[in-house]
């Protein structure tokens, strides 16, 4: 309890402010997978059919897809993908199976010529595109980072109470809403992080020496 009890400025045994400092970064972690699922659905979603249309339907099979990917980094994208598709008979059944940051990594600039120049604007219709595909796309990758780190703290059950929340969830609504404005919108009147991120327990000022 030492973070939670250093950011409530008490380490007296009968103060309950750190627990409810606890307790809330519990609840809004948990109100956040739904907007996290939301997003990340919508990203792969989006990989998925841009592959389909340049490899085919069963684009994890395609030994010209998989050449494409990076190989022998710290997280190895072909490695991921040969490890699913052992395992896993169809495209649909693949899809659910890779990690997070296969679909992050489709976002970088070894894919413009093949995937992003040519069908970004049709995947993703609701971002600028005054911009360049290859602008756009750098967005998204780097939007898809900071969801990555928020994912992670929340599934390793880590604090969140100190980041901006708020432009978190921004991130996950913008990326939804590039994609689907319709879905973007559901998202933001289900979703329950605001409510809390409302309700976030406050250290109680020190009292002033007299």
């Amino acid at each position: 309890m030492g973070t939670y009890e250093t950011a409530m400025r008490t380490s007296a045994a009968p103060d309950v402010s750190a627990l409810e400092l606890y307790t809330w970064n519990a609840q809004i972690s948990a109100a956040l997978m739904a907007p996290l699922h939301i997003c990340e659905v919508s990203i792969r979603n989006a990989v998925h059919e841009a592959l389909e249309a340049t490899y085919g339907p069963r684009w994890p099979w395609d030994t010209n897809f998989e050449r494409s990917l990076p190989s022998g980094t710290y997280y190895d994208p072909q490695r991921d993908l040969r490890t699913v598709r052992a395992r896993q008979p169809t495209t649909g059944k693949v899809i659910p199976e890779l990690k997070f940051a296969f679909w992050q990594k489709m976002y970088t600039r070894r894919h413009d010529v093949r995937l992003w120049n040519p069908l970004l604007p049709r995947l993703f219709p609701n971002l600028n595109h005054q911009l360049l595909p290859a602008t756009l796309r750098e967005q998204i990758y780097n939007d898809l980072e900071q969801i990555r780190l928020l994912r992670n703290r929340v599934a390793h059950h880590e604090p969140i109470f100190s980041r901006n929340l708020t432009d978190d969830l921004a991130k996950m609504t913008g990326l939804v809403g590039a994609r689907c404005a319709v879905t973007a919108a559901w998202l933001q009147t289900h979703q329950q992080v605001s409510t809390l991120i409302a309700l976030k327990p406050a250290p109680v000022p020190a009292s002033p020496i007299s």
